[in-house]
C-alpha cells in the first residue's frame, strides 16, 4: 500500500465530477450529439446525480465511517434519503435510487430497501469515495462497497459494479500498472456475477489503439453495472496518463455517458492526481471549493485512520 496524495484525492474528486458534468450532454443521444462530439466542458459545467450521490456517500463515511457497520450503514441511508428529498435533485436521478429511497422513507431496513431485480449502474458511479476512505484495507472496502450499493440495488452485478469501483479508485492510489487492473478485478471481485465477470473479460481481448468508440459499442451503452465498469476501464486503460482523453472518450459513448465518464475521471483523476486535469475544467466545475473541501477531508481521515500525522502546509 503506499500513501497516497493529497493531489491525488483532489485528482479523484474533481476528475468524477468533471467527467460526470462532460458526459451529461451527450447522454442517451445516440451515436451522433447535436452540437456533435463531447470535448470540452460547459461553462458553468453542471453535474449529476452521479457526483451527488457519490458526495453524499462521502459525507456519511466522514461521519460515522469509524463506527460500527450498522452505524455507517444507517448514516449512508440517511444521507441518501436527504439527497433524494433535497431540491437539488434535480438531475434527472435514476429510478432505482428513487424507488428504494421510497422504501426507506416508509420504514424499510437499509439492508432491505434495495430492488432486487435492477442490476443499474447507480451502485458503480458513486462508490469512488468508499475507495478512498478504505484504501489500503481491502476487507472494509469490500464489505462497506458492497453493502452501501445494497442500499438501492439488490442484483449481484451491480453489488460487483459498487465493489469494482472502489477497488478501481484505490488501486490508482497505488499507481498499479493499469493493464493489470482487469485481472486484478477480476480477482477481487470476480465470481459475484457472472455477466460482470464475462464483461471484464471482453474488456480485456479489445485494441488499446485506435478510435476507441467502435470498440466501446461492443461492451454496451453502460446503463447497468457490469457495462458501465468494463467502459470505464477501457477508457482509462487506453490511455492512463491522459486525463482528458480519458473522460472525453467516456463522455462520448452511446448510452449513459455522464456515468461512465464519472467513473472513468475518479480512476484516472486518483491515479494522475489533480494536476492532470485542466485548471480551467476545475474552475468551471459546480460547486469546485466544496468538492476540493470534501476531497481534503477524506484525505485527512485516511491519514487519521493510518495514524500518519498531519504536515502543516504538505500536501502529500
Amino acid at each position: 500500500m503506499s500513501t497516497p496524495t493529497l493531489e491525488q484525492y483532489r485528482g479523484a474528486i474533481y476528475g468524477l465530477a468533471i467527467g460526470d458534468a462532460l458526459g451529461w450532454p451527450k447522454e442517451g443521444t445516440g451515436p451522433v450529439h447535436v452540437d456533435g462530439p463531447v470535448s470540452d466542458l460547459p461553462d458553468p459545467a453542471l453535474y449529476t446525480d452521479d457526483t451527488q450521490m457519490s458526495l453524499a456517500l462521502a459525507r456519511a463515511l466522514l461521519r460515522a465511517g469509524d463506527d460500527s457497520h450498522e452505524t455507517l450503514m444507517q448514516a449512508v441511508a440517511e444521507e441518501f434519503v436527504a439527497w433524494g428529498m433535497s431540491l437539488d435533485n434535480n438531475r434527472a436521478p435514476g429510478a432505482t435510487c428513487m424507488r428504494a429511497i421510497g422504501r426507506l422513507r416508509a420504514g424499510a431496513p437499509w439492508a432491505e430497501a434495495g430492488i432486487a431485480s435492477s442490476k443499474g449502474c447507480g451502485t458503480a458511479m458513486r462508490t469512488a469515495p468508499v475507495g478512498l476512505y478504505y484504501h489500503g484495507n481491502d476487507d472494509q472496502l469490500r464489505d462497506v462497497a458492497r453493502d452501501s450499493s445494497l442500499i438501492t440495488h439488490g442484483h449481484t452485478c451491480a453489488l460487483a459494479g459498487g465493489i469494482a469501483t472502489a477497488f478501481l479508485v484505490s488501486r490508482a492510489l497505488d499507481r498499479e500498472d493499469p493493464s493489470r487492473m482487469p485481472a486484478q478485478l477480476l480477482e477481487f471481485a470476480g465470481g459475484l456475477c457472472t455477466e460482470f465477470d464475462e464483461r471484464i473479460r471482453q474488456m480485456q481481448s479489445l485494441p488499446l489503439t485506435g478510435d476507441p468508440l467502435p470498440h466501446c459499442r461492443t461492451l454496451g451503452q453502460g446503463w447497468v453495472a457490469e457495462e458501465a465498469v468494463a467502459l470505464a476501464l477501457y477508457c482509462f486503460v487506453r490511455t492512463p496518463e491522459d486525463y482528458r482523453a480519458t473522460v472525453v472518450a467516456g463522455a462520448n459513448i452511446e448510452g449513459d455517458s455522464d456515468s461512465v465518464a464519472c467513473i472513468a475521471g475518479a480512476i484516472s483523476g486518483a491515479y494522475n492526481g489533480e494536476r492532470s486535469l485542466p485548471p480551467d475544467w476545475i474552475r468551471r466545475i459546480e460547486d469546485s471549493d466544496y468538492l476540493g473541501q470534501v476531497a481534503e477531508l477524506l484525505h485527512a481521515a485516511w491519514r487519521q485512520r493510518h495514524h500518519i500525522p498531519s504536515l502543516g502546509g504538505d500536501q502529500s
